[in-house]
């Protein structure tokens, strides 16, 4: 199985009709983790995946996928989601001639740092995070601030997926963007490389008090297990939303993980996203959604190429998988004295990489409510020995609204997760 060096490794085909799932073809060299990639791409993109099927030889993968757009299809750039597919993809050269390089490492080298200058309004935010968005700029960090004479300043620290802020034709088509999205009320627009004050893309540990409104303990599913000669067959459960097995009796070479859960954004993601935290190659996957139920059927072997058989090995990977599969991300709204927090946490993968559209998701959130924000800031933090990436906004009371109320506060939250989580 291969194809020669000018193949074309993604095919998009659109659904013909209004509410037909589009298809998405992938046939590549591999990689571990290359089915992460694959799926935290379409999950950026505004879609979910309905159903899908990927194998793979260890040097070559196929990967097919049935998507659906969670909003309408007109607002997804397919060119452009066709594009960052084929830039995951690695290439024969590196394949077969050339060990595959590390990811890169994000310095002030790379990292450019936006400065804009505007009267504050609701969702200002989110127009200039999804702005960047479109014209293909990654935000790693973001810091928010609003004067007593409403005006907002906002400094974010972004990498340019196209490569090309190097060049001044690239700033000024950046800059002027950002001026026409904000008009007249814009005072100020610069992008310049970032300074000493990148640094603070680094983890740190996180204050005590953000920690524990954040991580409360998750209580631990039930595990049940069954001995059938090759390992056992473990089954992890919450008896409400979702299922993780772990089944050694189906391949003789391979160990059968499934997940059942209610379909969700970013689920095919979390699991995939799980798995290569973890270490464990995919060789064999399925991805079936009906009535809202999807199950996720992934042949995983540890990173010797080896069945999972160890007892605590499997029933660590089942609880893991478990526990990310239905707590992908932490939501607090703290209220200290006269500030109201809006505090949300996501981990980020072992390649460095923060999970995609939080930042657009909550200011869309926050946008709907009518809510201003007064400061935001993301940083990243170690927990628990484990790295999140940490997204704080400080919200603006109104006359009308007290964000302190303990009922409204809950409502907050839940909207926030709801729009993160579908």
């Amino acid at each position: 199985m291969g194809a020669a060096f000018n193949d074309e490794y993604v095919i998009v085909r659109r659904g013909k009709h209004e509410g037909d799932p589009s298809e998405i073809t992938v046939n590549c060299p591999d990689k571990v983790g290359l089915g992460c990639d694959f799926s935290r791409t379409v999950f950026e993109f505004g879609l979910s995946v309905v159903k899908g099927d990927f194998s793979t030889d260890g040097r070559w993968c196929f990967v097919v996928l049935w998507v659906v757009p969670r909003v309408s299809a007109s607002t997804v750039r397919w060119p452009l989601l066709k594009q960052r597919l084929e830039h995951a993809c690695p290439s024969a050269v590196d394949q077969f001639l050339l060990p595959c390089p590390p990811p890169p490492v994000l310095t002030s080298k790379n990292v450019f740092l936006l400065q804009v200058c505007s009267s504050d309004r609701t969702g200002l935010l989110h127009g200039v995070a999804k702005k960047l968005w479109e014209m293909e700029l990654t935000i790693h960090k973001v810091k928010v601030s609003t004067s007593p004479d409403d005006k907002a300043v906002n400094l974010f620290f972004v990498t340019d997926n196209r490569n090309e802020l190097f060049w001044k034709k690239r700033v000024e088509e950046v800059c002027d963007q950002v001026r026409e999205l904000l008009g007249d009320t814009c005072s100020r627009c610069d992008l310049i490389q970032a300074g000493p004050e990148c640094g603070g893309l680094g983890c740190a540990p996180l204050p005590l008090q953000v920690a524990n409104d954040l991580f409360t303990e998750v209580s631990v599913p039930l595990v049940t297990e069954k001995d059938d000669g090759e390992g056992g067959d473990l089954t992890c459960l919450d008896g409400a939303h979702t299922v993780v097995t772990l089944d050694n009796s189906i391949s003789p070479v391979h160990s059968l993980l499934q997940v059942t859960r209610k379909n969700r954004k970013g689920l095919l993601y979390d699991c995939l996203r799980t798995l290569k935290d973890m270490k464990l190659q995919v060789a064999h996957g399925r991805v079936i959604t009906e009535n809202g139920i999807s199950m996720i059927s992934v042949f995983v072997l540890r990173a010797d190429g080896q069945k999972i058989t160890d007892v605590e090995e499997k029933k660590r990977l089942c609880i893991c998988m478990h526990n990310e599969v239905e707590h992908p991300l932490r939501v607090a709204v703290v209220t200290r004295g006269p500030d109201t927090e809006l505090h949300v946490a996501t981990p980020i993968e072992i390649c460095g990489r923060g999970r995609p559209r939080v930042l657009y998701d909550v200011t869309l959130a926050l946008k709907q409510l009518d809510i201003c924000i007064f400061k935001a800031d993301i940083g990243r933090h170690v927990v628990a020995n484990r790295h999140w990436e940490i997204y704080r906004f400080l919200l603006v009371d109104r006359a009308e609204v007290s964000w302190s109320s303990s009922k409204i506060s809950s409502l907050l939250a839940e909207r926030v997760r709801h729009i993160l989580m579908g």
